[in-house]
């Protein structure tokens, strides 16, 4: 059974660090694009970067320019997983984040994406 699981959520104030997780099982992370979704209360769900296969564009990441130069993806193949280090974080990025992932090259159509976590809950406040 191919399944996600997010962890590593939590409250932090502004200014602050988290690293969520996010572990893979019943594939094999080499031919599949991973991604880390969000969505905020009231929003529709949003892309925040994603690693593409290790076939396509040389594992090229994406971050959304809301995110960039404060986030970082990476992948661990050796554990079936991939985290993301946040740091600098704000109060616009409270969100549940969700990890995903899309066969070959990713995106930032979360339609395209087959397999989705349950969702970890990061809020950022004072």
């Amino acid at each position: 059974q191919i399944r996600l699981v997010e962890s590593g959520g939590g409250s932090v104030r502004p200014g602050g660090s988290l690293r969520l997780f996010c572990a893979a099982s019943g594939l094999t992370l080499d031919y599949w694009a991973v991604a880390w979704f969000r969505q905020a209360p009231g929003k529709e769900r949003e892309v925040v970067s994603y690693i593409n296969s290790a076939t396509t564009n040389n594992g090229g990441m994406y971050y959304a320019d809301s995110v960039k130069g404060r986030f970082t993806i990476s992948r661990d193949n050796a554990l079936n997983a991939f985290p993301l280090q946040m740091s600098g974080l704000k109060a616009e990025d409270t969100a549940v984040y969700y990890c995903a992932e899309k066969y070959g090259g990713g995106g930032v159509v979360r339609a395209e994406y087959s397999y989705w976590g349950r969702g970890t809950q990061v809020i950022v406040s004072s």
